[in-house]
């Protein structure tokens, strides 16, 4: 996921709504760009390119991004409520604007919440990838969104580098 290749690919209607996203809170562009930068980074040198499917290390990533970003926010925010509205709100637009089909885009957003919900409880970031690695060995497969089990990280295809 290289992120400037992705916003090159958004059509105009996207790019506005990204930019009235951030127009609203300029301050935050960069601790999300940086976030979302450093995940990346985190999940290539942990997995290779499999973090771009929908398996258990893509749900890391998910997890993790969320994660970062509220962490990276939380100066700029000033409350912890506030910076995970806000890793909501940007992963939630991530999601509406990608083309993902409902099953992929539903695991997402879980996972997404997860890495919330983790930074919401207090995981320190020295311990996030620790928890995270061990929330993969318990992740659940899943065939439809009624198998979403609250509290596990869920994934759709098995990992064949992992």
């Amino acid at each position: 996921m290289a992120i400037w290749a992705r916003i090159k690919q958004l059509d105009l209607k996207q790019s506005f709504i990204l930019g009235k996203t951030f127009l609203f809170k300029p301050g935050l562009l960069l601790p999300t760009y940086r976030a979302t930068k450093n995940t990346v980074e985190i999940c290539n040198q942990l997995f290779g390119k499999a973090h771009h499917q929908d398996n258990k290390t893509n749900a890391f990533r998910h997890a993790l991004w969320n994660f970062l970003i509220a962490e990276a926010s939380l100066p700029q925010c000033k409350e912890k409520n506030k910076a995970i509205a806000w890793a909501k709100e940007i992963t939630d637009l991530h999601e509406k604007l990608s083309p993902n089909p409902k099953l992929p885009r539903a695991m997402d957003l879980h996972n997404n919440k997860i890495g919330r919900k983790l930074f919401e409880q207090g995981v320190t970031s020295t311990k996030i990838i620790e928890k995270l690695e061990a929330m993969m060995n318990e992740a659940q497969q899943i065939n439809s969104t009624k198998e979403v089990i609250e509290g596990k990280l869920v994934f759709i295809e098995k990992c064949l580098n992992k």
